[in-house]
């Protein structure tokens, strides 16, 4: 599903680089969960942008879903994020003047699906998730591990099969850190590919695998067990 060989990314900062992203090197396999684990400013969050092509990268090579993305032009980058990506954010990313399903039904918009059935699509997934009687609810009617059961739902609603979560549960309490831990197990249980950034050790252990990455390198590569 993913294969990252040799990536980096630097910016400029006056007249020295800042180099994000060192040669970085890693593959997730269809089907996998992995986390990728490092400290504030270790380069996690730019490799998850750059592995959802929200970010570019300045050399190496990274192939998505056998795509190498580094020869494509804006338009078909961004129909293969929208056909292979759903994404989790830690700040939900949820329009707060659209109801629920409205926000789970978004990315459904963008690929031209009708209302009724982005709608009927949106509802079914709420449901799963528990939040059938709050399909009509705006965000800040909302608690915080509801609006990000709303934002799974939403990465989920394309059926992707890579769902890509930035540190998901950092706004969250313990409780509802291991019901949306739970979820994304789930998910990966029922087939998808899995790529968690976190912080913290006990997060990243909810996955099979974890990629520690260390000044914009990766440092280890193990088994979560």
């Amino acid at each position: 599903m993913i294969v990252v060989d040799r990536l980096s990314k630097h910016y400029r900062a006056g007249p020295s680089t800042l180099r994000v992203l060192d040669e970085v090197s890693f593959r997730v396999d269809a089907g996998e969960f992995v986390a990728i684990m490092g400290a504030s400013g270790s380069g996690k969050s730019t490799l998850l942008n750059v592995l959802g092509l929200l970010d570019s990268y300045d050399a190496g090579r990274y192939l998505l879903d056998r795509n190498d993305t580094r020869a494509l032009p804006d338009a078909a980058s961004a129909r293969l994020r929208n056909a292979v990506i759903g994404f989790v954010f830690q700040s939900f990313h949820l329009l707060p003047q659209k109801r629920a399903w409205e926000n789970v039904a978004l990315p459904l918009s963008y690929a031209g699906v009708n209302r009724r059935e982005r709608r009927a699509r949106a509802h079914v997934l709420l449901e799963r998730l528990g939040l059938g009687e709050r399909v009509d609810h705006f965000p800040n009617q909302l608690s915080g591990g509801q609006r990000q059961r709303v934002a799974i739902a939403r990465a989920l609603v394309t059926d992707p099969p890579l769902v890509l979560a930035d540190e998901p549960t950092g706004n969250l309490d313990s409780d509802t850190t291991r019901e949306v831990l739970g979820l994304l197990a789930q998910i990966h249980a029922e087939g998808r590919t899995v790529v968690l950034v976190t912080h913290e050790q006990e997060v990243a252990r909810a996955a099979n695998r974890i990629v520690w990455v260390r000044d914009g390198r990766v440092h280890a590569d193990e088994s979560a067990a």
